[in-house]
């Protein structure tokens, strides 16, 4: 097997830096014979800071990203790595000078402008802290406030999509469904329409019990990972959502990100 080829991507941001690495992320992808390895500058508003960190991409013969809003430093960065023999690519300008063109408006160029402390923001914390509080069915009282309500048997991703969908202003409350266990009174008071029942396809989720009784050093082979334990799990949890009601999601082999999008679009939620 031919070993992958390394990339150095250098992001350059007058702010944290998460825009253009998200987006550096996005792009390499798309190529998985390629190992990208991330270099990031963040709060780069000098050109002194610019001069110090191409030195360092020219060293990696590294391409160069960045989200400059100031128009000069921007510049300025494409003019040294263009100098360098480097490809620099603006992720950000050229949807200023568009928006700008198109409604005939001077952009403020405000570097970190999106972290402002909003209310917006603010709404997004206590909906994390929501969802810390009311993980794992903590709280029954959580499933009345909640926005959405996830139910689903052990590794079907309930706290990661709590945690994905809290950082999008939802209020997420989630609860393990176990065989014989008690299901509190509260999750029969909740409007169907805002519960999700996640399941799983039994073998993806034998190997994935197994692989984490592994990660604990202990024996993979147990009741847990159990495939027939398992399809009595999944079997039980399945006629409690046809009680509920509810919609139900298969995460096999989907990421959180696929499941979330899913589960906005059937709530008709806003996701930022």
């Amino acid at each position: 097997m031919a070993k992958p080829k390394t990339l150095y991507v250098c992001l350059i941001s007058d702010s944290v830096g998460e825009t253009a690495f998200k987006l550096a992320q996005a792009v390499m992808v798309q190529f998985p014979d390629i190992k990208p390895m991330y270099e990031r500058f963040p709060f780069v508003t000098n050109k002194q800071k610019v001069d110090d960190l191409i030195k360092t991409a020219v060293e990696r013969q590294a391409i160069v990203a960045h989200t400059v809003v100031t128009k000069d430093l921007s510049d300025y960065i494409q003019a040294q790595a263009a100098a360098n023999g480097l490809v620099a690519i603006d992720l950000i300008s050229p949807m200023i000078t568009a928006i700008s063109q198109r409604f005939d408006l001077t952009p403020t160029h405000e570097a970190g402008a999106v972290h402002h402390l909003t209310e917006h923001y603010f709404d997004r914390i206590s909906a994390m802290e929501f969802a810390v509080l009311y993980d794992d069915g903590k709280d029954p009282r959580g499933f009345l406030e909640a926005d959405v309500v996830l139910l689903g048997i052990s590794r079907t991703s309930k706290t990661p999509l709590s945690l994905f969908l809290a950082n999008r202003n939802i209020k997420v409350a989630n609860l393990p469904i176990v065989p014989q266990a008690h299901i509190p009174d509260e999750i029969y008071q909740v409007d169907p329409h805002k519960i999700i029942g996640l399941t799983n396809d039994p073998k993806v989720l034998n190997n994935i019990r197994r692989e984490r009784m592994i990660a604990y050093g202990l024996n993979p082979d147990t009741t847990y990972s159990d495939l027939d334990a398992i399809k009595k799990e999944l079997s039980f949890a399945q006629d409690l959502y046809q009680k509920l009601g509810c919609y139900v999601i298969n995460v096999a082999n989907r990421s959180i990100e696929e499941t979330a999008t899913l589960i906005l679009e059937k709530l008709g939620l806003d996701s930022y």
